[in-house]
């Protein structure tokens, strides 16, 4: 009788660590996916990215909250103003989106000015196996 012991399971990879870095950006869910699923969760190249996505989300969030707040309460007699200014807004937003996502793609460390010295920082801190 031959043994029929299924194969062990790999620790590899199924995605390269620039596809998981890409893909970390294309919403906070898969960033945070990321961050708890080995092997991912031990490169720093993804857990940069991933942490670099999640801030980046979270300062769109805020800086919008922000300026329709003040943008509401400035044009609020000349509304068209402030619909004429949220495509901008929008635009700057994609174009980092874009830029982020590229660079990961093509496994470049691209920072963004305060967010990224933040996800270096939270990328280097030690990941304890579970």
């Amino acid at each position: 009788m031959s043994d029929m012991n299924p194969p062990p399971l790999s620790r590899e990879p199924s995605l390269s660590s620039n596809a998981a870095a890409g893909i970390a950006y294309l919403t906070f869910i898969p960033a945070i996916v990321f961050l708890v699923v080995e092997p991912y969760n031990r490169d720093s190249f993804v857990r940069f990215h991933a942490w670099q996505s999640i801030f980046l989300n979270i300062a769109a969030f805020v800086i919008n909250l922000g300026l329709s707040i003040v943008l509401g309460i400035a044009f609020s007699y000349t509304p068209f103003l402030h619909l004429a200014i949220w495509p901008l807004i929008d635009l700057f937003w994609f174009v980092i989106w874009i830029l982020c996502l590229v660079n990961a793609f093509n496994g470049k460390r691209f920072m963004l000015p305060i967010i990224g010295a933040l996800a270096a920082q939270q990328a280097n801190r030690i990941v304890i196996p579970g």
